[in-house]
């Protein structure tokens, strides 16, 4: 019948409607369609993501500053730095002394960043840049992170080679990886367990390790 074939017809759209705004957040839609919907959810990110900030410690800031304490003022770039949640994550950490330039394209999502730091305003820096397109030159940064984003980006294998570029040698590299049932809905996206972890092998990084961080996702480190 007409209105059977019509009701299927708009609920595939509906699906595909929702698997493209908001199970891949606009990624297949472009870069301007990605910006405009964390522009949107700036305000409510933290409490959508329900964030732990000693979870945050714990998993990120802590053992971030222990491997960068060789450096006595180390310099990090956090790529899609979102709310701000690793600048945050190191500068609670009192062994760190070193200071932090965060990137987004969303300005909403700088501007709650600008407030969660408010206090670090002297070590830590925001700026709108593109992550595929970094205005840095070549090895200025000791670190470069880059969490929960490297699938929503256009061309994540080229974004991992831009972070590279501006990483010094023996540098830490810190990156998650989406995996998991999610990791199905992001083809061509450089998802799935072991994925990010072997192009990173194939770019000839160092030290490259795993490690379970929640159920989406996993955190890889790496040295270059």
């Amino acid at each position: 019948m007409l209105w059977v074939s019509a009701a299927l017809i708009l609920i595939l759209i509906g699906l595909v409607g929702y698997w493209l705004l908001v199970t891949t957040e606009g990624v297949y839609l472009g870069a301007r369609v990605v910006t405009l919907l964390y522009d949107w959810t700036a305000k409510r990110y933290d409490d959508i993501k329900q964030l732990n900030y000693i979870d945050e410690a714990t998993r990120l800031g802590t053992p971030l500053a222990r491997r960068l304490r060789a450096n006595p003022s180390p310099r990090v770039l956090d790529v899609a730095t979102g709310t701000g949640r690793l600048p945050l994550a190191l500068m609670r950490q009192f062994q760190f002394d070193g200071t932090v330039v965060g990137i987004d394209r969303s300005r909403g999502m700088l501007r709650e960043a600008q407030d969660a730091v408010r206090g670090y305003n002297d070590r830590v820096s925001l700026l709108q840049e593109d992550a595929g397109t970094l205005s840095f030159p070549d090895a200025c940064f000791d670190c470069v992170t880059c969490l929960e984003a490297l699938e929503f980006m256009p061309d994540p294998r080229g974004i991992i080679q831009e972070m590279l570029r501006v990483l010094r040698p023996g540098g830490v590299l810190l990156v998650s990886n989406r995996v998991g049932k999610d990791a199905w809905f992001f083809p061509g996206q450089l998802c799935g367990r072991g994925k990010v972890e072997g192009y990173l092998r194939e770019l000839g990084l160092n030290r490259v390790h795993m490690e379970r961080w929640q159920v989406h996702y996993d955190l890889i480190w790496a040295r270059k």
